[in-house]
């Protein structure tokens, strides 16, 4: 599915990226995984370079600064239109903002925040750069989700942010919601109880759509990744979570076809 190119909807998700260690190696990685290839992006954080799908971008690496022991980790960017006021009432409603906001260069500007529970997200406010110019498709983003201990209290933020509607999953042991914009479901929460990740806590998840989630998986492993949860059919087609050289975690899916 390729997205127009135009500005984001404040709240939508438009933009993934990953800081890592050793840039060469995790370009050498996704490059074979999903077929990306690369090239310069702005490097106020430091170096940085696109990703590319068939000359469309798709995602972002940059480069850890030596002395950051941050974790590396996949991150979405919400869109606004005033990362600014944006960062002031993720302030507001509990949350923190630990990067910016600052000016990428001409491709816009941006800040790092997280939820109450922890949970890292950017705030993407859009100049030059609108962000994944196609998702849905082997090699591109297919979703994120939001996975923290329970979905009603963090929830509320992220409406009190950017103003998503919500429809829960009505289940008495699914605690699963997704968040809307104009009816339409743009990300989601699951609460998982005492089964989130002690090393991760409350994090973001990013789900990129291959063509053959089993055979991803074996390319994973060939390539230096390994496996996190092995495939599995769930409701929206079959998925596995995996983890890069690196340690970053991210979901490969095969959507069920419409």
């Amino acid at each position: 599915m390729t997205e127009a190119a135009a500005r984001r909807a404040p709240g939508t998700p438009c933009w993934v990226s990953l800081m890592v260690h050793d840039m060469d190696a995790t370009q050498e990685f996704y490059g074979a995984l999903f077929g990306w290839d690369f090239r310069p992006g702005p490097q106020q954080l430091g170096p940085y370079v696109r990703a590319l799908l068939d000359g469309r971008e798709v995602a972002g690496i940059g480069q850890l600064p030596p002395d950051r022991h941050l974790p590396v980790a996949w991150t979405p960017y919400l869109a606004s239109d005033d990362v600014d006021a944006t960062a002031e009432t993720v302030r507001h409603c509990g949350g923190t903002v630990g990067v910016g906001p600052l000016d990428a260069g001409e491709a816009g500007r941006m800040a790092i925040g997280s939820d109450p529970a922890g949970a890292v997200f950017g705030i993407w406010q859009a100049a030059a750069h609108l962000g994944t110019a196609v998702t849905r498709v082997p090699g591109a983003v297919a979703w994120n989700e939001l996975v923290t201990r329970e979905t009603a209290t963090v929830a509320k933020f992220y409406q009190a942010v950017f103003g998503y509607a919500e429809e829960a999953v009505v289940s008495a042991d699914f605690d699963y919601l997704t968040l809307q914009l104009e009816s339409r479901p743009v990300a989601s929460v699951h609460g998982v109880g005492h089964s989130l990740p002690r090393d991760r806590g409350a994090h973001w998840e990013t789900y990129f759509e291959v063509a053959d989630v089993d055979e991803a998986v074996e390319r994973v492993a060939d390539l230096g990744g390994h496996v996190v949860k092995p495939a599995r059919d769930g409701s929206h087609g079959r998925v596995a979570t995996v983890a890069d050289p690196e340690g970053a975690h991210f979901a490969l899916v095969t959507s069920r076809t419409q």
